[in-house]
């Protein structure tokens, strides 16, 4: 009895965590015989609503789903899934495939340009990108240039080129840079009072003595800052070391602080400052910006001046190349969608009736904003 009772028990859940997942698997919009579903859309809507700046503002915008940045944000989603849908096909009814050899040949491309594996692993890092999500968005472009290639010519001639650097020579004129490595001690009183304030030792602190320790921090990190100077003014060749071992700038500290050529409007003021007074191998003292205290070392400087053509001849190249190669997938996906039968399963997600909701929602907060009384 035991036994047949358990069995009745798991059948019922297996029947409710399948309900649970019906709606995640409705349809909300057919293109052609293709479903797209709620969970589709709910995957690519979270993925861009978490990473958009609305959200890094703070901003809960999947609370509010007749708002007008989540309405904002539906519309880009909703347009975006379809025209996916619709290349998915057109690459299926081509026969367009990806290899891992396609995919390798891209990476070493990519790492050519950056410099090496490791770089480009660290500017993933950076970005928060995995190493396989990397691959498959890697993937999916590489579909697109084969399919870009079938699509029509685009080659650039040198003339092309010419004629793009001739037009806008503004873009490749550059100011005076230097080049410079530093030590970073960062020093930002928030970061600190937030770490001491989430020890449970300190959990008792009153506000004065939270102070208190948070300013013995900052005195024992700039301390640190002004011993490291001491260290490097007079032995030049120690910087990268010293670098490597204490900046907080975990970026260039694997570089022995090098942050590479820069212009004066790249840094923050006091950075720039103390950096664009140097003479190549000679060392700043301590420098106090929001980030914290800096130890400048200026290794080269570069003259105002401008890229000559044969040297931005190959950028210029590969820009002008992806710009017909888009123009010919965007053609192309007009074509697609002018024959091709979308319905929209759930009206909720026809772009007419998000972009009426947004108009609305545009009304309304423009009526909200004025002052009372006024018509």
């Amino acid at each position: 009895m035991k036994g047949k009772k358990l069995l009745a028990t798991l059948a019922v859940s297996a029947v409710l965590f399948a309900g649970c997942g019906l709606k995640s698997q409705e349809a909300v919009i057919k293109v052609n015989d293709k479903v797209i579903t709620q969970a589709q859309f709910d995957k690519a809507f979270d993925k861009q609503a978490d990473n958009s700046v609305f959200a890094k503002m703070g901003i809960k915008i999947k609370e509010n789903p007749n708002g007008f940045m989540y309405l904002m944000i539906k519309e880009r989603v909703t347009n975006e899934l379809i025209i996916k849908t619709l290349l998915e096909q057109e690459l299926a009814k081509r026969g367009i495939k990806v290899t891992n050899a396609d995919v390798n040949a891209a990476v070493k491309d990519i790492v050519d340009k950056v410099g090496s594996k490791e770089q480009l692993n660290l500017i993933l890092k950076q970005n928060g990108i995995t190493t396989s999500q990397f691959r498959k968005d890697l993937q999916e472009e590489v579909k697109m240039k084969k399919l870009a290639l079938q699509l029509g010519d685009s080659e650039v001639s040198d003339t092309e080129a010419q004629k793009f650097y001739n037009e806008n020579v503004d873009r490749f004129k550059y100011p005076e840079k230097v080049r410079a490595s530093h030590i970073l001690i960062s020093a930002n009183p928030v970061e600190i009072e937030e770490i001491i304030t989430s020890d449970p030792k300190n959990k008792e602190l009153k506000p004065e003595e939270i102070k208190i320790k948070v300013t013995e921090e900052l005195n024992a990190r700039q301390a640190k800052a002004d011993k490291l100077y001491n260290e490097v003014k007079n032995n030049i060749d120690s910087f990268a070391k010293l670098a490597k071992e204490n900046s907080d700038d975990t970026t260039t500290a694997v570089k022995g602080g090098d942050l590479g050529f820069f212009a004066k409007e790249e840094m923050v003021p006091e950075f720039s400052k103390a950096a664009f007074a140097l003479r190549p191998n000679t060392i700043s003292p301590v420098v106090k910006s929001q980030y914290g205290y800096h130890i400048i070392l200026v290794t080269d400087r570069m003259e105002a001046g401008q890229e000559p053509f044969e040297k931005a001849k190959a950028d210029i190249k590969n820009y002008l190349t992806n710009q017909k190669q888009l123009k010919l997938l965007d053609d192309l996906t007009e074509s697609l969608k002018k024959n091709t039968k979308i319905e929209f399963v759930n009206p909720e997600y026809n772009p007419k009736n998000i972009q009426d909701k947004l108009q609305k929602e545009v009304k309304q907060q423009v009526e909200n904003a004025k002052p009372k009384g006024e018509k």
